[in-house]
């Protein structure tokens, strides 16, 4: 809530919040900090990666929940612990898991 969100993609099946690249380094002492971590949350580090609007995979469609600005060469990006302290604490308070989000 009140948070910059930068583009979301959507899947059948999942969803994937953008952000701004991070080391596995900085993103294992993010989640070793937490109480708490829903085991649904799944992160791509180097060498991972994402299909991108519009595309199809073997699950279906993949489009833009939220589109980049259009113009944008580079979309601005939030960082990956505004991003993991939010969706954590959400999935947290309200019980439901990341697919139901």
């Amino acid at each position: 809530r009140g948070m910059r969100l930068g583009p979301v993609v959507a899947a059948p099946h999942r969803w994937a919040i953008l952000v701004k690249p991070y080391s596995m380094e900085q993103l294992g002492e993010l989640l070793y900090a937490k109480d708490f971590v829903p085991g649904s949350l799944r992160f791509h580090g180097e060498g991972g990666y994402l299909a991108l609007p519009p595309s199809t995979t073997g699950q279906g469609e993949v489009h833009w929940e939220r589109a980049p600005l259009p113009g944008s060469a580079s979309p601005w990006l939030p960082d990956v612990e505004a991003v993991v302290d939010a969706v954590v604490e959400a999935l947290t308070r309200t019980g439901v898991s990341a697919p139901e989000l």
